[in-house]
């Protein structure tokens, strides 16, 4: 009983959460928000004894994603009234994908065909399981190649966000090493000799 009322607090973070990304306006907010609907995420996973995944989604996407995800706002400087201009021209995109989103949850939820039953609580481990091993072994023998093609997928990501934070903007300074290294004394300072004056 205890666990099913964590379960629907938990729950109702998480939808909370969610909805204050997709509607807030300030992009950090929005990012903080999206901090706050995975650490209730990764509650939600204890209570289900999936404690390895839960680990993961706090220290990968909320300690690495995360900030990563900050940075590229901070450095990207977004225009906010720009991108507000083009969220309602694709607004019904969003709707269209979102209602085709909650119908496939909901079919999935209603239907029994993957061997499982949605509704079913999950039975207690036995003691000594681990299911970090068990995660461990299927990730390095049936799914290796999906695991470093995740990889290489996230490699592609970071590049790609430093190549949108090195691009070319207006105002923005830029340091040539070559020239600073080429630099001659003469180039910068100048003497100038003046005869001293007597003050009357």
């Amino acid at each position: 009983m205890f666990v099913m009322i964590l379960f629907y607090a938990f729950s109702a973070v998480l939808i909370a959460a969610a909805l204050a990304v997709i509607t807030t306006r300030n992009p950090v907010y929005s990012a903080l928000c999206l901090v706050l609907a995975f650490f209730t995420s990764a509650a939600i996973w204890l209570l289900i004894e999936v404690e390895f995944l839960a680990l993961v989604l706090v220290l990968v996407y909320v300690g690495a994603v995360m900030v990563l995800f900050l940075f590229v706002v901070m450095m990207l400087d977004v225009e906010v009234e720009q991108a507000r201009g083009g969220f309602t021209r694709y607004a019904w995109l969003g709707w269209l994908t979102a209602l085709v989103v909650i119908l496939e949850l909901v079919g999935v939820y209603a239907s029994h065909r993957f061997g499982a039953d949605a509704g079913a609580v999950p039975a207690p481990t036995p003691e000594g399981y681990s299911n970090t091993h068990e995660l461990g072994t299927l990730l390095y023998t049936d799914y290796v190649y999906a695991f470093e093609l995740a990889a290489v997928l996230l490699l592609v990501a970071i590049v790609a966000a430093i190549a949108l934070t090195m691009r070319k903007r207006a105002g923005l300074k830029v340091q040539d090493i070559a020239k600073q290294v080429a630099v001659r004394r003469e180039d910068r300072v100048r003497l100038v000799k003046m005869d001293a004056e007597k003050r009357g």
